[in-house]
C-alpha cells in the first residue's frame, strides 16, 4: 500500500496504490501554496477507500524538478508521515512520471519514431525537460534548458518530438518544425508516481530519510525588494 505526493508545480494530487494497482486519486490547481489542501488531499483518499494512515507500507514522492516551495511541502509531509508510521520513503523523478503519463496513453503508431519531451516552466524561456524513448528510457537527462530554434534540431530528421506540460506552450512560437506534436494539459499527476513507486518498492530503493532533498535542479532565488531601498 503505497501513498503517492506529487506538488511539484501549481496541479497538486495525491493516490492511493495497492500492490501497483490505483485505488484512489484526487488532483487539485492551487494558485496559492499547497500546504493548506494537501493533508486534507491525503484524508479524502484514504477516506474513500475505507483505509487509515497505519495501512501504508510506504510514501513516494515526487521529487523534481519543479517549485521550490511545492516541492519542499511535499517533502515535508511525505517525511513526516514515513517518521510516524516507521516506512520507507519512495522519490520519483517529476518528469519519468509525465512521460509515462502520456507513453502509456499513446498508441505506437508503425513506421514512426516518438520521442518524448515532458516540460515543466521555468523562467522566461527556460524549462525543466529530459527526452524518454517509446520504452521510458532516458535519451537525455533531466536538465533545465533555454529553448532556442534548434535546441533540439538533432532529432528531428529521424523523431517526431512530442512535447507537453505546462513549459511547452511557450515552445510553440519558436519550435515549429512539422515534427513537434504538441499535447494540452497534461500535469504531474501522483497516479503515475505511484506506478513508477510501486516498482521501486518491489526493488527496495529506498531514500534516506534523514537526508533525502529534492531535486531542485537550480538554486532558490529571492528577488531583492525594491521599495525603501535606501533604508537597507
Amino acid at each position: 500500500m503505497i501513498l503517492s505526493i506529487e506538488t511539484a508545480t501549481s496541479t497538486c494530487s495525491v493516490a492511493l496504490h495497492k500492490e501497483g494497482k490505483l485505488l484512489a486519486s484526487y488532483a487539485l490547481h492551487l494558485d496559492k501554496s499547497h500546504s493548506g489542501s494537501l493533508t486534507m488531499m491525503i484524508d479524502e483518499v484514504l477516506q474513500r477507500t475505507n483505509h487509515k494512515t497505519t495501512d501504508l507500507q510506504a510514501v513516494a514522492i515526487s521529487k523534481g524538478p519543479g517549485s521550490y516551495t511545492g516541492l519542499r511541502i511535499g517533502t515535508a509531509t511525505a517525511k513526516g508521515l514515513c517518521f510516524a508510521l516507521n516506512i520507507p520513503l519512495i522519490a520519483v523523478n517529476t518528469l519519468k512520471a509525465m512521460a509515462l503519463n502520456v507513453i502509456a496513453n499513446s498508441p505506437k503508431i508503425k513506421g514512426v519514431s516518438l520521442l518524448f519531451l515532458p516540460m515543466i516552466d521555468a523562467r522566461r524561456m527556460e524549462v525543466y525537460t529530459a527526452i524518454f524513448d517509446e520504452d521510458l528510457k532516458e535519451i537525455k537527462e533531466v536538465n533545465a534548458k533555454i529553448i532556442e530554434e534548434n535546441t533540439f534540431e538533432k532529432f528531428l530528421s529521424k523523431h517526431q518530438l512530442v512535447l507537453f506540460g505546462d513549459g511547452a506552450a511557450k515552445c510553440k512560437a519558436i519550435l515549429s518544425h512539422q515534427n513537434y506534436l504538441y499535447l494540452d494539459q497534461i500535469a504531474p499527476s501522483a497516479k503515475y508516481i505511484g506506478e513508477l513507486a510501486s516498482v521501486k518498492f518491489k526493488k527496495q530503493e529506498f531514500e534516506d530519510l534523514a537526508y533525502f532533498e529534492p531535486y531542485y535542479l537550480k538554486d532558490f532565488m529571492v528577488k531583492t525588494p525594491t521599495k525603501n531601498k535606501s533604508l537597507v
